[in-house]
């Protein structure tokens, strides 16, 4: 069950970010449902005075601000001693920083960037403190790679830490070519490279529009002669050529039932890629909150209510969205996706689960 002083902490915590001036007690007891204002206002300030004193000493650096006669007036908590800096790699001398600014002044956040060569040395370290043989140390560098790798190219499932190339990039070139190709509703002819194979080989799509979703450009497109529309990410494509022939004349016409906002925002990870799909059926044992909204996604088994199927092109990638529910959702066929489900619980659980206590026998 929820804690009601965490929440109370949270809500605390909230109150105070989404200022940028010192909050009064006053204020802080209407903003945050913990505090009951129907208590007397010295037991509001002693609850208050105990998680203040909690959260400090978990190393949130709540301010008391004082008047100019050394009352305190208000409470304070910067984000710019509250959260880590924005983490960035150099590129040719100049930082990558994204400009993230919000209501909430996270536009005070400071960024530290990082050259090339200095993720390099912070790569090459922690893989010398694994080789000290020390587990709580290899743990502890395990876990700060994993947190840097959220914002900075550091491969952390390679037996050494390794800093990767950036992200490639859609090529402004081909958004050019794909562009005249819809206005003209040209067949494009491309190269591309498979997610999921990891093969190479030539295309040629009716594309139907161009959609960013999670950091990436994608055709939305179909074959000649197919119905499917699929879907492939720009920076995996070489080589656009838009057909020459009869350039006045369209090649094909996009469905009139075809809407692109929705197709791109009922995308999911799993249903990214130019494969072709796989029928998946999940076994749902719970029936409220997040297995409700995961079950209105896919398509109802006939005789089998506690049953939903999704059509599945990345078997990796809806593994671990299965994987997120807990139990919850379980998957059945086909057998490549519950062996990748099981084999993420069984890491899961190796990861999770603490060595067993040694036993001394007399």
């Amino acid at each position: 069950m929820k804690s009601p002083k965490i929440q109370r902490w949270i809500d605390l915590l909230a109150a105070l970010l989404a200022r940028r001036y010192p909050v009064s007690l006053e204020d802080l007891v209407r903003d945050v449902p913990g505090y009951d204002t129907s208590q007397k206002k010295a037991a509001l300030r002693r609850m208050f005075e105990r998680d203040k004193d909690e959260l400090r000493a978990f190393g949130i650096p709540i301010e008391s601000v004082p008047s100019p006669e050394g009352e305190i007036i208000g409470y304070r908590l910067d984000p710019r001693h509250f959260y880590l800096p924005y983490l960035t790699l150099r590129s040719e001398g100049r930082s990558t920083s994204p400009r993230k600014v919000d209501k909430y002044g996270y536009r005070s956040l400071e960024t530290l960037s990082f050259e090339p060569e200095e993720l390099a040395a912070i790569a090459d370290a922690a893989v010398r403190v694994r080789e000290l043989g020390d587990p709580l140390l290899a743990e502890h560098v395990g876990s700060a790679m994993r947190k840097l790798a959220c914002d900075l190219p550091v491969d952390v499932a390679a037996p050494g830490a390794q800093v990767l190339p950036p992200k490639a990039k859609a090529r402004p070139e081909i958004l050019a070519q794909l562009g005249d190709a819809l206005v003209r509703r040209k067949r494009v002819t491309f190269t591309y490279h498979a997610m999921g194979t990891d093969a190479t080989s030539g295309r040629t799509v009716e594309p139907f529009g161009l959609f960013f979703l999670n950091q990436h450009w994608y055709l939305a497109g179909r074959l000649p002669g197919e119905e499917a529309v699929k879907n492939y990410r720009l920076n995996r494509i070489v080589g656009a050529e838009v057909n020459p022939s009869k350039p006045g004349t369209p090649d094909y016409e996009i469905p009139g039932g075809f809407n692109l906002r929705t197709h791109a925002r009922s995308r999911q990870a799993w249903e990214l890629g130019a494969g072709d799909a796989a029928t998946a059926t999940i076994l749902f044992r719970a029936t409220t909150g997040a297995a409700a909204a995961a079950a209105r996604l896919g398509e109802p088994v006939e005789g089998y209510p506690d049953r939903r199927r999704f059509q599945v092109r990345r078997l990796d990638a809806f593994a671990r969205w299965l994987l997120s529910f807990a139990g919850d959702l379980e998957p059945l066929s086909p057998r490549e996706l519950v062996d990748e489900y099981l084999g993420l619980v069984r890491e899961t659980l190796a990861h999770h689960t603490p060595d067993p206590p040694l036993r001394l026998h007399p």
